[in-house]
């Protein structure tokens, strides 16, 4: 009878991971395909956030409910590291702030007002913790370095524009985008 429940609850959205663009887990986050078996749901990270960045999923995330999970565009990560010193698992791991991959910030150039020409914006770049790093100015467009974006989504909260000109994107979204890529130029 199990086997029949399966498909019912994958179609009711209940495995979904909630980790999607601007819905990120916290800092040092272990890949989610293991999270919502590491992770033993104490809230600790969300008691500990200062800020309320993170909150705690509930049941209607079927198994993901009670995990973790920061919504950016709400309020993003600050990067204080409180929530990974807390967690009993390891699930948080203990990183840098600079070695935080949340995710990777896009900038949509169509919805851009600095990269369509209709204005100066910068605020992006202005909230960035790490400017001059992970964004930088070319011509007075903002730029992202890959290498440097921790994903913390100050610059998604910061963007004055509905809907946003910037955005986070998971990091297991690029790590598996750039792995097919690999695969289909191997063929």
């Amino acid at each position: 009878m199990g086997s029949l429940l399966l498909p019912r609850l994958a179609h009711a959205g209940l495995l979904k991971s909630p980790v999607g663009i601007n819905h990120l887990r916290p800092p040092g986050a272990v890949p989610e395909e293991i999270f919502p078996a590491k992770c033993i749901r104490c809230g600790r990270c969300a008691e500990i956030c200062s800020y309320r960045s993170i909150r705690v999923l509930d049941i209607r995330y079927g198994v993901y409910a009670g995990t973790p999970l920061i919504n950016v565009e709400e309020v993003p990560c600050y990067l204080c590291m409180k929530c990974v010193d807390v967690c009993p698992t390891g699930t948080l791991r203990r990183v840098s702030q600079e070695e935080v991959r949340m995710g990777l910030a896009v900038i949509n150039r169509r919805q851009c007002v600095t990269w369509r020409g209709l204005a100066l914006c910068r605020t992006c770049y202005n909230v960035c913790p790490f400017k001059e790093k992970a964004i930088h100015l070319d011509q007075l467009r903002p730029v992202i370095d890959e290498r440097f974006c921790t994903g913390c989504g100050l610059c998604v909260h910061g963007c004055p524009l509905t809907p946003k000109a910037i955005n986070i994107e998971p990091v297991y979204a690029f790590e598996r985008k750039s792995r097919d890529v690999r695969e289909e130029e191997a063929l």
